[in-house]
């Protein structure tokens, strides 16, 4: 039986996870030559890898318009052609990017960019609407971010979108856009196993919103993966966000916390990825989690999940007594996530 889950205020049902699409849009770089991708990607396999998804019952896939320059986009829709109606797309925006080169642009939180924005994502998605809209800037200041709330509705009424959220880890601005936005449903945030944050799931519960988990498995250090990331790799060039890794190899520190709850999390057969994935939807029943995978193979680890359901109570409890003293603190990371 496929766990699922509704998508706060909404009452949009979908499947309890979701597939991230951050990986299959390929390379994007920063002026000074850091890279905002995952390496290169054969297109073919990704299509393969979101039809894996669908028929496992995954029916959310998280996108942006900045993911490999919109490539993302492009590869999400000709993998939902016939089958639109199967999934549930959510995409961003707010980090402008250059389509021909592949290059990022900075950022925008001009309501009008907003709306440019979506009708690109569209055209990209060959679609007439999406189901969630995010803003993807995470430090954005909660003043501005409200200036889009009146756009973001405006939308809604025009049947572009379905709801709106935020990206952000900050529970003060996820709080305060919730609050002024009626059809604001939703907040993507870093969640994991080893990073939790307990104070934007609470605005969660208090406003009824879903909690969308990027990060899930630490950006692929919670899947054991020993492969070198390349140069084209955003964990090759690890900005100061991305904690997990450094100069393209695991942190030892972040490595040593996997190792540590590594038995509690596969105690009762699961991989370690599918225990990770398997503590979020034990943690909240908002919960989310949004693992990128650009595989049929890594589909079918991850999204087994959907069958297997939350991590047993006494190996979530296991897990909870080990990193008792070995979280962080939530600092808001920064970045185009």
């Amino acid at each position: 039986m496929t766990t699922t889950r509704t998508l706060g205020r909404s009452g949009i049902e979908v499947g309890a996870v979701g597939m991230g699409c951050w990986a299959i849009g390929g390379p994007l770089w920063g002026d000074d030559g850091q890279p905002y991708g995952w390496g290169e990607v054969d297109d073919d396999e990704s299509v393969a890898t979101v039809h894996q998804a669908l028929d496992l019952g995954v029916t959310l896939f998280d996108t942006a318009s900045n993911y490999g320059a919109g490539h993302s986009e492009r590869v999400l829709g000709r993998a939902l052609a016939g089958r639109r109606d199967r999934a549930v797309i959510v995409t961003k925006f707010g980090n402008r990017s250059d389509e021909a080169t592949r290059r990022a642009l900075g950022v925008d939180a001009d309501p009008a960019y907003a709306v440019a924005s979506l009708e690109g994502s569209l055209r990209r998605l060959g679609t007439d609407h999406v189901d969630l809209y995010l803003l993807h800037l995470n430090d954005l200041p909660a003043s501005a971010a409200l200036d889009l709330v009146d756009t973001l509705e405006g939308l809604v009424t025009q049947g572009k979108i379905r709801g709106y959220g935020w990206s952000t880890d900050d529970p003060a601005s996820a709080r305060a856009f919730a609050e002024a936005g009626p059809h604001c449903v939703a907040v993507e945030h870093d969640e994991s196993v080893l990073n939790d944050n307990p104070q934007v799931l609470a605005v969660c519960d208090t406003f009824d919103l879903a909690s969308l988990n990027r990060g899930p498995l630490a950006m692929g250090l919670l899947t054991g993966a020993t492969r070198t990331p390349g140069a084209d790799d955003v964990r090759g060039r690890a900005p100061q966000w991305l904690v997990w890794f450094r100069d393209g190899r695991p942190s030892p520190e972040w490595s040593a916390r996997v190792a540590a709850v590594r038995a509690a999390l596969t105690s009762d057969g699961r991989t370690l990825a599918q225990g990770a994935l398997g503590w979020l939807l034990a943690r909240s029943p908002r919960t989310v989690p949004i693992p990128g995978c650009r595989t049929v193979a890594q589909a079918r680890e991850n999204f087994a999940t959907l069958t297997l359901g939350p991590l047993p109570a006494d190996a979530f409890a296991e897990v909870e007594r080990l990193l008792a003293d070995l979280r962080p603190t939530p600092t808001g990371h920064t970045g185009t996530r």
